[in-house]
């Protein structure tokens, strides 16, 4: 067999690039073509995808020969096939970015996209302050702080959006209970003023009837 070979020559500096390229490109295509055994049973032998495999470049001729699970633990063990190790996406710079949010930075005018309530919900906010109320004269009702009627006033008057916040609640609880103590107090004295004058009615009576 008489081997034939071909020599072209170009005088556009550009043409025989391209056509150098498309030579180097061919080679590289049947390197891997051929490797694609070897690459398939590394993958299978080191528990990874073939993604994650490194041949070694100038040992492509010894790798091709391999054509068993024997032949490349041996490959791998003279370190021609090895496993990369996996990038790392790191964190760190994200933590501490969230951290600092935490702390309020980054929260400025030019960082708000969207409106207000879609970012924080007027919905969730009357939720919220409406479970802390209620709690709080669950908590009144249980300690005997405030009877069963005085509990079904506030409940109703924290329902109609009477109370800003828990401290506007306990002085609205304290001023109410305080007026009703007056209102027991004089309430007391009205009654003992009238019994006391009822007795004095009587007595007047009394002597009226006797000097008749």
């Amino acid at each position: 067999n008489v081997g034939y070979y071909a020599f072209f020559f170009f005088n556009d500096t550009a043409t025989t690039e391209i056509y150098t390229e498309q030579i180097v490109g061919s080679v590289r295509c049947v390197q891997e073509t051929a490797l694609k055994l070897q690459k398939r049973l590394s993958a299978s032998v080191l528990k990874c995808g073939k993604k994650r495999l490194w041949l070694d470049p100038n040992e492509v001729s010894e790798i091709s020969l391999a054509n068993s699970r024997l032949s490349i633990r041996k490959l791998i063990k003279d370190g021609l096939i090895m496993k990369k190790n996996i990038t790392i996406h790191s964190r760190s710079r994200a933590r501490r970015f969230a951290e600092s949010r935490r702390k309020g930075r980054h929260t400025g005018v030019g960082k708000r996209k969207g409106p207000l309530n879609a970012r924080m919900p007027g919905k969730v906010l009357w939720m919220r302050r409406q479970r802390v109320l209620r709690r709080l004269l669950r908590k009144y009702r249980e300690a005997k702080k405030i009877d069963k009627n005085l509990y079904h006033e506030f409940y109703l008057a924290a329902k109609g959006n009477q109370f800003k916040n828990k401290k506007v609640l306990i002085e609205a609880i304290y001023r109410t209970k305080s007026e009703r103590v007056k209102e027991a107090q004089v309430a007391e004295q009205q009654e003992a003023r009238r019994k006391k004058n009822q007795e004095l009615r009587a007595k007047r009576e009394a002597i009226k009837i006797k000097r008749q």
